[in-house]
């Protein structure tokens, strides 16, 4: 088991998705988010779900409640490293359900002390809500906050971050729209 805190981001607005799709059924789950949670307990020690409201879920769970109208990852990471004494986390999209745990150990293995973050990058784009966040960002994240400044990427490339190379990009597959849903349950379903 991985003792560093898994936290997984389902305080997004699901806007292209029309619907909020950490509620969405997935495999045998009610919902993405049980299946995210229930499957990452296997690998991590502990396990977060961040989240503007706790009340929606009906199963028991970690849960890291977002106070902030603001809908966006730097909320997640403020909040996160405001309520976790961890000196790094791994965090982790609600609706990337297919990263494994070979990937995740991938992300460790590279992962160094004087990193800011280690962070997976498929040949088309970097993946920052796949990686690993060290509390160095903590501050960087306040100021993005109140600049409110919410591109990852850009600060990324600015902090010292170790990008993990993935030729694969199908474990990064993100359910943004309900064609790409629709594709994740087909898979799963092959998978099963």
């Amino acid at each position: 088991m991985i003792q560093t805190p898994c936290v997984i981001f389902a305080g997004g607005k699901s806007s292209r998705m029309k619907e909020d799709k950490s509620l969405l059924p997935f495999a045998s789950y009610p919902t993405l988010t049980q299946y995210q949670y229930t499957r990452l307990s296997k690998i991590f020690s502990t396990v977060y779900i961040s989240c503007k409201d706790t009340t929606k879920y009906d199963f028991q769970a970690n849960f890291i409640e977002e106070h902030s109208p603001v809908f966006a990852p730097t909320v997640g990471f403020v909040t996160l490293f405001e309520q976790l004494k961890a000196s790094k986390v791994f965090v982790l999209s609600v609706d990337t359900p297919f990263i494994t745990e070979k990937e995740i150990k991938k992300i460790f293995d590279a992962d160094k002390k004087n990193y800011d973050a280690t962070i997976a990058k498929t040949q088309d784009k970097i993946q920052p809500l796949c990686g690993i966040y060290h509390r160095s960002m903590f501050e960087i994240f306040q100021k993005m906050l109140q600049e409110e400044n919410h591109k990852l990427s850009k600060i990324l490339n600015q902090t010292t971050t170790c990008f993990v190379p993935f030729e694969n990009t199908q474990p990064f597959m993100n359910l943004n729209y309900p064609q790409e849903y629709k594709e994740a349950l087909k898979l799963s379903n092959a998978m099963l």
